[in-house]
């Protein structure tokens, strides 16, 4: 059965979207970026809300920019060959490959997924994956934290919701950038 990830860059206060401006720092480099990439390259499908997927729908195209940085491209490759299943109510149509839109999230339906996928599943966006860590979901919390204090935004954990969670990995980045990883213990 495969395993449910939330992973998102946040700010040191636990914002995965600023209210106002970016995250800060840290996530930028080269070496965080080929880190992430060589965390999520297992993912099989990944689960987005249509803001985070218009953000994410990039990769489609960006391993054939001239110039692009080896990490990029394999990053760019690894999306592509991934499923996304996109959670809207506006989203018409979409722009990339192997995906599809789905009108309402549907536990149960993810719930199938994750014991019907052979690879694991990635949800990303505060929102939707407040949904699935309310149901129960999420197995990981993959937490990319940054050296900057926001003041306010989307949390990366929803209110309302406790959890009992075991840190089973930690790595610091030159950048300042901490990754914290997280099981549900």
């Amino acid at each position: 059965m495969a395993e449910l990830v939330y992973g998102m860059v946040t700010s040191l206060d636990g914002y995965a979207e600023a209210a106002s401006g970016g995250l800060g720092t840290g996530a930028e480099d080269e070496e965080v970026h080929t880190f992430i990439g060589d965390r999520f390259r297992s993912v099989g499908t990944f689960l987005y809300g249509r803001r985070m997927y218009e953000t994410m729908v990039f990769w489609e195209t960006a391993d054939a920019a001239p110039g692009a940085p080896p990490f990029v491209v394999q990053y760019a490759r690894d999306w592509q060959a991934a499923q996304k299943v996109v959670y809207s109510t506006t989203l018409q149509s979409v722009s990339s490959a192997r995906t599809r839109v789905e009108r309402t999230f549907d536990p149960d339906a993810v719930r199938r997924l994750k014991a019907g996928s052979d690879h694991d599943l990635s949800i990303d966006g505060p929102q939707l994956a407040a949904q699935a860590i309310a149901a129960g979901l999420v197995d990981e919390y993959h937490l990319f934290v940054t050296t900057s204090v926001v003041g306010g935004g989307k949390r990366f954990f929803p209110d309302g919701v406790r959890l009992d969670l075991r840190l089973v990995e930690e790595r610091s980045f030159g950048s300042g950038l901490v990754y914290l990883r997280y099981r549900n213990r």
